[in-house]
């Protein structure tokens, strides 16, 4: 071998070595701590770097399919990386994990699973969600809406009017660093009650113990299924980690249940 092919050979493989330096990955904002400790444990077996963007999972589709550029994208839905499979933006998409929404709500309100419905209701009580189509929380919100009409007729109009759609959109405010949004606007007093994820309610009374979490009843739960899009061969290590026994390990203590 010349010393000129060898010195090319070497530029090759170096400039290979620092493309698997870091994986970006785009992230919806529940994921937040979930992905963070995945991150950590990919790199502690020895993977690459993980560069992690969090946002409202339809904001964040909306950015790849504009020509953003990220290695994965795991999304709080299963329709988004789809899409962007549909698109020619992804290489392909799977299920990863599931959560559930709950009703996080301050101390002061009357509240048990079998009473959600008629708080909900009530003109009184203000309710939050996510924003529909740019946060799938708040499309999520909307099919416990549609529940709810199959329960008492009207229903569905009646939440979809009073519902404040404070987090999740192009517009919601920045929330403070180290703060969750639904523990630091709970805080705020800006709802009585927020429709929101299992593993935020979790999250919201650690930083606010006084807050309640209350788990939607059978008629009116909703099962929310993420999915990870592959979008550059360069992510499939960590793609494949979200998806082993480690990574979804991972994923349980974090609160999520395992998409089978």
């Amino acid at each position: 071998m010349s010393r000129r092919l060898a010195t090319v050979l070497l530029l090759i493989m170096s400039a290979g070595a620092m493309a698997q330096e870091s994986v970006k990955v785009y992230s919806a904002g529940s994921l937040r701590e979930a992905m963070g400790a995945v991150g950590r444990a990919f790199q502690a077996a020895g993977g690459a770097r993980v560069e992690l963007t969090f946002g409202a999972s339809g904001l964040l589709r909306d950015r790849l399919a504009g020509g953003e550029v990220a290695d994965v994208f795991a999304s709080a839905n299963t329709a988004h990386p789809q899409a962007l499979v549909a698109a020619g933006r992804a290489i392909d998409a799977r299920p990863f994990a599931k959560n559930r929404l709950y009703a996080l709500a301050q101390a002061n309100v009357a509240l048990t699973p079998e009473s959600l419905l008629k708080v909900l209701l009530d003109p009184a009580v203000r309710l939050a969600t996510s924003t529909p189509k740019a946060d799938p929380a708040g499309d999520y919100a909307w099919m416990l809406f549609e529940r709810a009409e199959r329960i008492e007729a009207g229903a569905q109009a009646r939440l979809a009017a009073k519902a404040n759609q404070l987090v999740g959109g192009p517009n919601s405010p920045a929330t403070p660093a180290g703060r969750t949004a639904y523990g630091h606007l709970m805080e705020q007093g800006a709802a009585d009650v927020f429709l929101t994820y299992c593993t935020n309610a979790v999250l919201a009374r650690k930083e606010v113990p006084a807050l309640q979490s209350i788990d939607v009843p059978p008629a009116l739960a909703v099962e929310a299924t993420y999915g990870v899009a592959l979008l550059e061969q360069e992510g499939t290590r960590f793609r494949d980690f979200l998806l082993s026994p480690a990574g979804q390990a991972i994923l349980v203590e974090q609160g999520f249940a395992i998409a089978r």
